[in-house]
């Protein structure tokens, strides 16, 4: 696209490949045309807690490199740190060595971005332990994070904190609670999930992508019903998608706006590439809008 829109950069995450070696995932996706990949950090795709991780991060980015890929590292790894509590521990667990465990896997989530050249480093809050006040759920969330802004901060890689459904952080309006809380930190930005938006928050998706644009540092885009918190294959939900994309490309942001299917790997090669035909031909539309403001110029 060119004039007043910026070319949308698609990406796609692995939590969705978990079926393909990592190197497949990645030549599956250049293949089909994505601009990039979410990389979630898991045991199947680049273990952060294996060894050698130095080195195989220098391959990973070294086939990123040849493939002409984009990266964003993602941290949404359901069973990495605990084989029996999905997303646990979390950065609001009662035991402060639970805690600890989650900033360390973040702190190295953050590393390994920057030897990877990523553009940010994806993380949630987690939800909030049964019988823990809302009040003390924050402050365990604004200490833990500290030291992980710190780490990306000497590295220079932005952190996209995700609003999530059913966590403590859940909306728009939590995520500049938490940055006001942390003293609106440079580091600090937002991860905006489309979907997301369509499933509880009280505007439009189009309309949040606008209100987000100053602190977006990574989109997240499938689609998904009113209040029903299921990734969904692109049209199997009730998002109306060129507006979203024209909205998203209106505020110039320039990384990577991943496909999140990660309860599909089984169909993954198939739903990659459908995916991206999806979202080109939203994507052309948005064009056709603007060739006919424009007088026939088209992006």
């Amino acid at each position: 696209m060119t004039g007043a829109i910026a070319p949308i950069r698609f990406g796609y995450g692995t939590n969705g490949l978990t079926d393909l070696r990592l190197d497949d995932a990645l030549a599956l996706l250049a293949d089909l045309g994505y601009d990039g990949v979410g990389l979630t950090l898991d045991h199947m795709h680049l273990d952060p807690l294996a060894p050698e991780l130095a080195a195989r991060t220098g391959r990973v980015a070294r086939r990123l490199a040849q493939l002409g890929l984009g990266v964003t590292v993602e941290t949404g790894a359901r069973y990495v740190l605990d084989p029996r509590r999905k997303h646990g521990p979390s950065l609001l667990d009662p035991d402060p060595e639970g805690r600890a465990a989650r900033v360390g896997l973040l702190v190295t989530a953050v590393r390994v971005a920057a030897d990877l050249g990523a553009h940010a480093v994806h993380c949630f809050s987690g939800v909030t332990p049964e019988g823990t006040p809302a009040d003390t759920a924050w402050q365990r969330l604004t200490e833990a994070m500290a030291p992980v802004i710190d780490a990306a901060a000497t590295v220079g890689v932005p952190l996209a904190v995700e609003p999530e459904p059913g966590h403590l952080l859940s909306t728009l309006a939590d995520f500049h609670h938490l940055r006001r809380a942390l003293g609106d930190p440079a580091p600090l930005g937002l991860t905006l999930d489309i979907g997301h938006c369509q499933c509880l928050e009280p505007a439009p998706p189009a309309d949040c992508v606008r209100e987000a644009a100053p602190w977006l540092r990574h989109v997240q885009i499938e689609d998904m019903r009113r209040g029903v918190h299921e990734h969904l294959p692109f049209g199997e939900g009730e998002i109306d998608f060129p507006p979203v994309l024209d909205a998203l490309a209106a505020t110039g942001y320039q990384g990577l706006t991943v496909v999140e299917l990660p309860r599909h790997s089984h169909a993954g090669p198939d739903l990659a590439e459908r995916s991206i035909r999806f979202l080109r031909a939203a994507e052309s539309r948005v064009c056709d809008r603007h060739a006919a403001r424009a007088g026939g110029e088209r992006c």
